[in-house]
């Protein structure tokens, strides 16, 4: 008997968060909504998305958030997969240097920051090491990498703490393939090269894909260092949530929330997207089994 319970009490926390999180995202597409009582907010409508998607300020903050989310996401699984390709060829895919190669993704965000500001900024150490050298005249000619109105020193930060977590999601399955269908493809003729893209790379896509979407999803809604690095114009998207979240009229809070949604709306796409490739490459593992 006790058996036959222990699943159902070990899934009861896990129920309990659900639930909170169920309340809190109903809640706050209500709000969006225009539905506060305890503000005198009664109607529901749409004018604050409507405004949201007008107003020029607003506007430009969702765009930049896209661009950063999109930038990082890119960039990140690119230099990722390039990593873990040099990995895997290298037969270096366990031990200390997957240690060292993982070791970003514990780093706090705030951390990441800190470092980003003491490296990349005028009076950091490359700023410094380059007027030491003679390759600028004053530290104040060093380029603008953070705080900048194009998010260099937030996707910096991502870039270092993403690329990681890329070689982390992926390397396994790239490693699996390149040791069977790989080594296939070599004993007839393919070199390592025309293995790796013609065979070994096809087949991550897939999970490729899966990975730039976690990406994507998690710096589109991410505060920590869009609010560090970024500029003071645009801001983020989720910065200027919090900034209307904590604006002294509450009637604001409405506006707050509909950011929120626009998030929301942009994650759930990308999560039905990642649904689909990932039901895809199940139905093809499926029919390959099958097939054997």
């Amino acid at each position: 008997m006790q058996r036959k319970l222990t699943p159902y009490i070990l899934l009861v926390p896990q129920i309990l968060l659900t639930i909170l999180f169920m309340i809190g995202l109903v809640t706050g597409i209500t709000q969006s909504l225009g539905v506060i009582p305890a503000f005198g907010l009664t109607e529901p409508t749409i004018m604050y998305y409507k405004e949201v998607l007008t107003q020029p300020d607003l506007l430009k903050s969702a765009l930049f958030s896209l661009k950063i989310a999109f930038s990082s996401a890119l960039l990140s699984t690119a230099a990722g997969v390039w990593l873990c390709a040099l990995l895997v060829l290298s037969r270096r895919t366990k031990g200390k240097m997957m240690r060292i190669v993982q070791l970003p993704i514990i780093v706090p965000h705030v951390v990441v920051a800190l470092f980003v500001i003491n490296i990349c900024s005028q009076n950091g150490l490359l700023a410094r090491s380059c007027y030491c050298l003679g390759i600028i005249s004053e530290q104040q000619e060093f380029p603008m990498l953070i705080y900048d109105s194009h998010g260099f020193g937030i996707i910096i930060a991502y870039l270092w703490k993403e690329i990681p977590f890329i070689v982390y999601f992926v390397i396994a399955l790239m490693a699996n393939i390149d040791g069977k269908l790989g080594e296939a493809a070599v004993n007839m003729g393919a070199n390592r090269v025309q293995t790796f893209f013609r065979v070994t790379l096809p087949l991550c896509m897939p999970t490729i894909c899966s990975g730039f979407l976690i990406i994507f999803v998690f710096a589109l809604g991410a505060y920590e260092l869009p609010f560090i690095l970024g500029a003071t114009m645009p801001k983020a998207l989720p910065v200027q949530a919090y900034i209307q979240y904590t604006h002294p009229n509450l009637r604001n809070r409405p506006y707050a929330m509909a950011l929120n949604g626009i998030i929301i709306v942009i994650s759930l796409v990308s999560a039905w997207v990642y649904f689909r490739l990932m039901r895809k490459n199940l139905n093809k593992l499926t029919n390959k089994r099958l097939g054997e």
